[in-house]
């Protein structure tokens, strides 16, 4: 019999970004709230899941400072950083396709996104739960967000998981 591993898929909503004037929504930034939290993301991710092996995300500005600050946290880097356009505004069927691309050697992966398709593809992907986590997220998934799955299977074929635990870091 063959068992596949199981995997571990870690969603991450970028922290509190600012609306400057003028600024196009790919380019704004994380305002005071977001440069808080974004260090204690890293640190909640730290304690709770191992360093993953590949992060996965957006092109947008406030992803990319929230993972800058989140990754200054970690005990560890990932092999590999990859900025992937179509998770900025991404669908949950987006969302699935670049989870289906993940390379096989990747048993760990931090996706960083946006809401509304992380907390819907979060809300689908979650086929077990914890209480707890099922809570969290049910209740918000807001900005800094944090959702661990453990997953079986291969990437290309897992459209769910176990919602192991879900968490809003602030700093």
């Amino acid at each position: 019999m063959n068992i596949s591993p199981t995997r571990t898929l870690i969603l991450l909503r970028h922290a509190k970004s600012d609306y400057p004037v003028g600024v196009q929504d790919i380019d704004r930034p994380l305002n005071e709230r977001g440069r808080r939290d974004a260090p204690a993301a890293g640190r909640w991710l730290s304690t709770h899941t191992r360093v993953p092996d590949i992060v996965v995300r957006s092109p947008a500005v406030r992803v990319e400072q929230t993972w800058n600050r989140v990754a200054g946290e970690l005990a560890g880097l990932p092999k590999t950083d990859i900025v992937d356009p179509r998770i900025y505004e991404a669908s949950t069927f987006d969302l699935l396709e670049v989870i289906s691309e993940f390379p096989e050697h990747a048993q760990t992966v931090l996706l960083i996104g946006h809401n509304p398709g992380l907390v819907d593809l979060a809300t689908i992907f979650a086929q077990t739960a914890g209480a707890e986590a099922a809570e969290i997220l049910a209740d918000k998934f807001s900005t800094s967000a944090i959702a661990v799955f453990d997953v079986a299977g291969d990437w290309q074929s897992v459209r769910g998981g176990h919602l192991r635990a879900c968490a809003i870091p602030r700093g």
